[in-house]
């Protein structure tokens, strides 16, 4: 059985899915945890003992996103994963490449599932808590490991489409694991996301920079725009503050505020970037 599109991250081989591990031809083995999910981030790799989100902020973000205030976000990439796999007309392979706690990647499963199309999806995330709860929660087809965008135990070429919400750009490696023709979903905040946030946060709040930035190897397809207004209450304001990069840069008086606000109102916005593999350097 093969390892749906995993290589080895020690030696570069296939993966095959032997009983409850992922083996290549030299031996090199990977556990399946019980959830399903393998850790494909080799020690020698990893800058910290627990690199990406802890289980805390891991468990903000999922009961944020569970209750449902980025619906809108997640249906609008399930849509554009449609649309590739009614063009494709086939199987499509789905790479998303910081996963999370999978939010996002079941929403384009069950989607894709909805509608009848043929698909598999492989997650990955350098965050152990966030992929655990991944996996436990995975639609059918969906596969994810421990590992890093910046080095993806995934087969070249082996990617229809590669998905990217709020996670690390690893241009190079995006650009060998998609296929010649591959389309690359990039979510990215819009000028106004979270500025009701930001009103709290920070005296003088800014707009997040909005510009157009060309790749190479990727031909620029635009942009669909999503947007609405949110209104979060009790827990759901910290968990929202937690799940955001001010997490780790609002200074102490700011966040002394926002410790005092029980309900927020914010619009919320984002860009879905899309881009198509070339050949061109």
């Amino acid at each position: 059985m093969t390892g749906q599109g995993w290589i080895c991250p020690l030696c570069g081989g296939p993966l095959l899915q032997l009983g409850s591990a992922l083996r290549c031809a030299k031996g090199h083995s990977f556990d399946l945890a019980k959830e399903g999910y393998a850790h494909l981030l080799p020690v020698q790799k990893k800058r910290t003992r627990d690199p990406g989100d802890s289980k805390e902020m891991v468990d903000a973000r999922a009961r944020f996103l569970e209750a449902g205030h980025y619906e809108l976000f997640a249906r609008t990439l399930a849509e554009l994963c449609v649309q590739a796999a009614r063009a494709q007309n086939g199987l499509l392979h789905i790479l998303d490449m910081g996963c999370g706690e999978g939010y996002y990647s079941r929403a384009i499963a069950e989607e894709l599932d909805r509608q009848g199309l043929k698909f598999q999806l492989l997650g990955l995330d350098i965050a152990k808590p966030a992929v655990r709860r991944a996996a436990k929660h995975a639609p059918k087809n969906c596969r994810y490991a421990v590992a890093s965008c910046f080095a993806c135990p995934v087969q070249t070429g082996w990617a229809d489409v590669a998905v990217n919400v709020f996670a690390p750009f690893a241009q190079e490696e995006t650009l060998r694991v998609l296929r010649p023709g591959g389309v690359f979903l990039y979510a990215v905040p819009g000028a106004h996301h979270l500025f009701g946030l930001k009103e709290v946060l920070y005296e003088t709040p800014y707009e997040n920079p909005v510009q157009k930035v060309d790749y190479a190897g990727f031909e620029d397809e635009g942009a669909v725009e999503a947007e609405s207004i949110i209104r979060v209450e009790g827990q759901a304001v910290q968990d929202l503050f937690c799940m955001t990069p001010y997490y780790w840069k609002t200074p102490r008086e700011g966040t002394a505020r926002l410790a005092q606000c029980s309900t927020l109102t914010t619009p919320i916005q984002f860009r879905f970037l899309k881009f198509r593999k070339t050949d061109k350097k």
